[in-house]
């Protein structure tokens, strides 16, 4: 059997490769276990040596990898370079933070009356062993480098699984991480298919699981993860609310509200996707909202002055189509878009849809793609209610000049990141992750590198002699 590497664009095949038996399998879990004996006594210097090389090979050919990756999954070619330099700041992040984050940190003493003359205690972070990750395709660099870097940082070792349509860019990743002079089987890619994926969970020398995807995938990984407990992180998606008050300045809140929305093709998970407007100004905002979408320029991904690329795979473009179809049917109107666009290539016009009923499916599934759903409110309560009546709770934003419902926002929205007058971004310097059905655990920051770590109580008390010992 193979993987095959597909344009979007227009459906030309890249490149075939042959997946991974069985047997290739188990040589590449042996490795990562061997490799990880030895890997997790290296020091810090060894370890940052490695992804700063991986920074600069990322830095020195982002065009390399950025046109890779609009071939391989569609995103505007421009974007592609922006996410190989974003993966080599992430490296250099952890290269540069991870001895800190890592460090023995005092655990709390005891009463006076309780404590032992020269009693230590202190939490040591310790690596786990090899860890799988499970890996999507809208940003195949990123989503990588960003579990990578902290993971080979505290010591494991490391396997990945990446999207079966995006096979040049694991391959791509593997060489980046063999030319940084990472030792053998520090990292390495399995060519599996989603049945495989199970046997590798349930493997006793695999430590942790980290998983980006779909909810049924994060949910069958966990599922397996608990049988054989094994810790999990998981991040499921989302459906992320960008609400707009009364106080917010409109025209520049819709620009910010389109991008948000369209970014990656509109395929990522802390896109702005559910647009909550008080009624005040949802007129103005929506006729805006809906011309700013409708003057999007859709096509080549790799023409600089496009705005919109092809999404990803036929199936996602046609799952887009019926979502929007069965919304329509169950009252949505559309207020521009809507359709596929014909000729080659996986392309879906920008699409805006109001009208949404509780009923629908615009309300409570994820749209991945150029689709925005807007919603109007009547006051801040309502537009809570509305924003977290959804099965994820991922990123979210808050557009507003007053700073009670700055404050009421921040306290009350069901979200594991809340942004005031921001679009929600990613950051090797802050947390990421979610809440609900978008999944648990964090990633990026010392939250994510402690993960997968051991965090070890260690009490030590002196020594009073061999008699007293063992009295």
């Amino acid at each position: 059997m193979e993987l095959r590497s597909i344009n979007p664009a227009n459906g030309e095949i890249l490149g075939s490769f042959a997946m991974h038996g069985p047997d290739q399998v188990e040589s590449k879990i042996k490795k990562a276990a061997e490799a990880f004996k030895s890997w997790r006594r290296s020091v810090f210097a060894e370890r940052s040596d490695v992804l700063i090389r991986c920074a600069e090979i990322l830095e020195a050919e982002s065009q390399r990898w950025g046109e890779l990756m609009t071939l391989e999954m569609g995103k505007p070619r421009q974007a592609g370079i922006d996410e190989a330099l974003k993966c080599a700041k992430c490296c250099r992040y952890y290269a540069e933070n991870s001895e800190r984050f890592l460090a023995d940190e005092p655990a709390p003493a005891p009463a006076a009356a309780q404590m032992i003359k020269g009693e230590r205690r202190f939490i040591a972070f310790q690596p786990l062993g090899p860890v799988l990750a499970i890996m999507p395709w809208n940003f195949p660099f990123w989503q990588v480098f960003r579990f990578l870097a902290p993971a080979l940082m505290a010591g494991n070792s490391a396997l990945l699984k990446h999207a079966s349509n995006v096979p040049q860019c694991a391959l791509a990743i593997e060489e980046i991480l063999r030319r940084a002079g990472a030792p053998e089987g520090v990292f390495q890619i399995l060519l599996i298919g989603s049945r495989e994926v199970g046997a590798v969970v349930g493997d006793s020398r695999i430590s942790a699981i980290t998983l980006t995807g779909s909810e049924k995938a994060g949910s069958e990984v966990a599922s397996r993860a608990g049988a054989n407990v094994k810790k999990v992180v998981l991040e499921l998606g989302g459906s992320d609310p960008f609400i707009v008050m009364p106080s917010a300045d409109i025209d520049s809140t819709v620009q910010v509200a389109i991008k948000a929305r369209t970014i990656n093709n509109g395929e990522s998970c802390i896109a702005a996707k559910r647009f909550i407007v008080h009624e005040s100004i949802a007129d103005e905002f929506s006729r805006k909202f809906a011309e700013g979408m409708k003057a999007l320029r859709v096509g080549d991904p790799m023409d600089p002055k496009t705005e919109i690329g092809p999404l990803a795979t036929a199936a996602i473009r046609d799952e887009l189509a019926d979502q929007v179809e069965r919304s329509v049917k169950a009252g949505a109107r559309i207020l521009t878009g809507g359709k596929k666009l014909s000729g080659p290539g996986n392309y879906f016009e920008p699409t805006v849809l109001t009208n949404i009923s509780r009923s629908s499916p615009a309300w409570h599934e994820e749209f991945f793609g150029p689709v925005a759903l807007f919603f109007q409110a009547n006051n801040l309560d309502e537009a809570l209610q509305i924003a977290n009546d959804s099965p994820f709770g991922l990123g979210s934003s808050f557009w507003s000049a007053d700073l009670r419902e700055q404050e009421v926002y921040i306290r009350e929205i069901e979200a594991g990141m809340a942004f005031v007058n921001s679009q929600v971004v990613s950051d090797p310097s802050i947390p990421f992750g979610g809440v609900k059905k978008s999944g648990y655990g964090r990633e990026l920051s010392h939250f994510g590198i402690r993960e997968f770590t051991n965090i070890k109580t260690v009490v030590m008390v002196p020594s009073r002699g061999s008699a007293q010992a063992t009295e």
